[in-house]
C-alpha cells in the first residue's frame, strides 16, 4: 500500500504545473487525498483536498484561485493542477491518505492521522 507523488520540477513564476499521486495496492476511488507541501525552514502545511466521498474540501488562502485538484480513477491517480506559480509556492509536495479498509474519510482528518504519505516532489518555481 503506497502513494507516489511524481511530476515536480523547475517552472518560471506565472507558470504552471501538474503533480500526480498514483495509490497502488488500494483502489483510489473512495479515499480522500489530502496535499501538503513544506518548504525549507518551515513547517508542512496542508495546501488543498477535495473528498470524493463526502464533498468536504479546504485550500490554504494563498492558492485559492490557482490551485484545483482533479481525478483519474482508471489510472488510480489524482492530481493538484497549479497555475500562476510564485516563488513562495517553492516546497516539497506530498500526497497523503488515512486509509482504513473499510472505512472511508473527508478532508477534515487530523494530520497525525495520515498513515499512507507519498515519497515528496519538489516543486521550484524561479526565474
Amino acid at each position: 500500500v503506497q502513494l507516489q507523488a511524481s511530476g515536480g520540477g523547475l517552472v518560471q513564476p506565472g507558470g504552471s504545473l501538474r503533480i500526480s499521486c498514483t495509490a497502488s495496492g488500494f483502489t483510489l476511488r473512495s479515499y480522500t487525498i489530502a496535499w501538503f507541501r513544506q518548504a525549507p525552514g518551515k513547517e508542512r502545511e496542508g495546501v488543498s483536498c477535495l473528498s470524493p466521498f463526502d464533498g468536504s474540501s479546504y485550500a490554504v488562502d494563498s492558492v485559492k484561485g490557482r490551485f484545483t485538484i482533479s481525478r483519474d480513477n482508471a489510472k488510480n491517480t489524482e492530481y493538484l493542477i497549479m497555475d500562476h506559480l510564485r516563488p513562495e509556492d517553492t516546497a516539497v509536495y506530498y500526497c497523503a491518505t488515512y486509509l482504513v479498509p473499510g472505512s472511508a474519510y473527508g478532508c477534515y482528518v487530523p494530520l497525525d492521522k495520515y498513515n499512507v504519505w507519498g515519497q515528496g516532489t519538489q516543486v521550484t518555481v524561479s526565474s
